[in-house]
């Protein structure tokens, strides 16, 4: 089996690679990504890639024939992944999220590849009422990445046959430690301002609703994506992929980190307006369809690893939220050297 892995190292694609790496330990592992964040290893005791066969430096926007022909499987992370990043480079989000995903889509049905597997997100259901988004529930996408998303799910479910079976996997939020840590993920920030300040600071009233998940169990929901039968949800699947018991609120994560860090102070501002990214999301088709591969770490298990690691790092920058660790501070500070263009591809040259 060959499995290209795009997006591969960013946050999530290290436990992707590890995941497969073990469930198959005979495949040809492919990366392919444009390296924004390849410097931007968290504690990791070896290079992420180097569990690959081979690793790429490609813009999935224009990934040559001779990369995909002969895959069997595609496992799409490539994105301009969250919403800070999407209102800044809006345009861009749109052309590497949407129309390079289907379009990559296309090319990987025309040269014969059987599966793709393209990581969506809950994200898609922004503002909802109190009942639980199941698959079948009106989208009401808010920002420019989560209406990439749905554009993407769209493109995708007219491509899906007999012959390219497609799995969308709309990921809750997600948590926990990586070999390439993010902290502008609700978790990991918390974690991040208890650890490094004392004092976890809620930007908004605490009361909007978010579904979780840690990148270790996306990745054994792409693992079970790939071996994905037929009978279970076609040649299109939509699925909502997380737990049920990970739906909170969240002032209730702020006061689980503080439970796991004593001392730790928790601010909400009350003034705030209303966050409209707020809903809760129903898993249970997931659960019925991959019982084997359902959620495994429960969120004290990840507040705890996610201490342990930024101690480990010897973090303590109370002012991270400016930092490296911010994927949208990374992408600026590439910008602003003159190595990446307004449409975040690279230069021949930088001005240093």
């Amino acid at each position: 089996m060959k499995i290209l892995i795009t997006g591969n190292m960013g946050y999530v694609g290290p436990s992707v690679v590890k995941q497969l790496r073990k469930s198959y330990p005979n495949a040809t592992l492919i990366g392919a990504d444009i390296g924004y964040f390849a410097h931007c290893l968290t504690g990791a005791r070896t290079l992420p890639e180097t569990q690959l066969d081979v690793q790429h430096f490609k813009d999935v926007r224009s990934l040559p024939d001779e990369l995909v022909r002969g895959v069997d499987a595609i496992v799409h992370l490539a994105a301009i992944s969250n919403d800070p990043m999407g209102k800044t480079f809006e345009e861009v989000t749109f052309d590497v999220n949407h129309r390079a995903s289907v379009n990559l889509a296309k090319q990987a049905k025309r040269l014969g590849v059987q599966t793709f597997i393209f990581a969506s997100s809950c994200s898609m259901y922004g503002l909802a009422d109190d009942a639980a988004r199941t698959e079948t529930s009106p989208l009401n996408p808010l920002t420019a990445y989560a209406k990439s998303k749905v554009r993407t799910e769209e493109g995708l479910k007219g491509l899906a046959d007999d012959t390219f079976k497609v799995s969308c996997l709309r990921f809750a939020t997600a948590c926990g430690m990586s070999d390439r840590l993010r902290l502008d993920l609700v978790v990991n920030d918390f974690v991040a301002c208890a650890v490094s300040s004392g004092n976890i600071t809620i930007l908004s009233d605490g009361t909007p609703w978010r579904p979780l998940i840690h990148v270790k169990d996306m990745a054994r929901a792409i693992d079970w994506a790939i071996q994905r039968e037929r009978h279970l949800g076609g040649d299109f699947l939509a699925v909502n992929v997380g737990s049920n018991v990970w739906n909170y609120q969240v002032k209730d994560l702020a006061a689980a980190v503080a439970a796991v860090i004593p001392g730790v102070e928790i601010s909400i501002n009350q003034n705030a307006p209303p966050d409209s990214r707020s809903y809760r999301v129903d898993f249970s088709l997931f659960e019925s369809m991959a019982p084997k591969h359902q959620p495994q770490v429960d969120l004290m298990s990840a507040i705890t690893e996610l201490r342990d690691g930024l101690a480990t790092m010897g973090f303590k920058d109370a002012g991270f939220r400016s930092s490296k660790y911010m994927r949208l501070e990374i992408l600026r500070q590439l910008t602003s050297d003159g190595l990446l263009g307004p449409d975040l591809e690279w230069t021949i040259r930088g001005k240093g």
